[in-house]
């Protein structure tokens, strides 16, 4: 029997996005044999819902292996502690998060508004010299990943703060060098905040979900004119696919 190819690996759990549908039974001996042929794996997952609600989680079904869905997952020479049903985290985003790390000068001030369980602050603290890193996020399960991670990291130029990004930013009163937006779905409604916290000439880091034909500045310089008046687009990076003939892109556009 075939397998679906689309499965993501975090830390020792693998999550199907979508599996065949057979029995329990059928389910729960192939789920089995993956974990005899691959020693490094401990539990078998599928999706039995997408991303949805409030935090955008997914729902999951344990196949075979332990009984838990919390993980140790090692990225860029981090390590990130989260439990995969209850934070967002997309492991595919690894090789995007070491191309921002390698982004960020020294000295810079940087603020990742929806943090999550702390990847995007604890890499940056990890792999550059910034000066500070503040992190934002509202599910309060992730945000408590997060603190636990920046202790085992031992990461000492991290702010944490666990909210609504809505509430939170108007009231720092500071300015950042980057802003970096990974929020799954519906990132550019948030520029209105990002905005007056960057610097000039600062740059933000967009992350959308966009279909493949519109891949192009000119369509992307119409599509966010009405949120930012004044700025260029640095480039533009494809990270990931999102389903037929549609991806995941981060647009580097520098403000002015």
């Amino acid at each position: 029997m075939k397998l679906p190819s689309s499965y993501d690996v975090v830390g020792d759990i693998l999550v199907f996005a979508e599996f065949p549908k057979m029995s329990e039974t059928k389910e729960r001996k192939i789920a089995e044999q993956l974990l005899r042929l691959h020693k490094n794996l401990k539990v078998i997952c599928k999706k039995t819902r997408n991303y949805g609600g409030r935090y955008r989680l997914p729902r999951l079904k344990i196949l075979a292996g332990d009984r838990r869905k919390e993980t140790l997952h090692k990225e860029n020479g981090c390590r990130l502690k989260l439990h995969v049903e209850n934070v967002y985290f997309s492991p595919r985003l690894g090789t995007e998060r070491q191309r921002i790390n390698q982004l960020v000068k020294k000295n810079e001030s940087v603020l990742v508004m929806f943090s999550g369980c702390g990847v995007y602050p604890i890499n940056i603290a990890r792999n550059t010299k910034a000066k500070e890193i503040y992190g934002i996020e509202i599910n309060p399960v992730a945000h408590r990943y997060a603190e636990e991670n920046l202790r085992l990291n031992k990461s000492g130029n991290i702010t944490l703060l666990g909210g609504d990004v809505r509430k939170i930013i108007p009231h720092l009163h500071k300015k950042f060098d980057r802003i970096i937006m990974p929020l799954p779905k519906s990132a550019e409604t948030f520029l209105d905040l990002a905005v007056p916290k960057i610097k000039k000439k600062g740059i933000i880091h967009l992350y959308l979900f966009i279909r493949e034909e519109n891949i192009n500045n000119n369509y992307l310089e119409n599509f966010l004119r009405p949120y930012l008046p004044r700025s260029t687009i640095k480039s533009v990076v494809k990270c990931g696919q999102f389903g037929p003939g549609k991806c995941r892109i981060c647009v580097d556009i520098q403000i002015f």
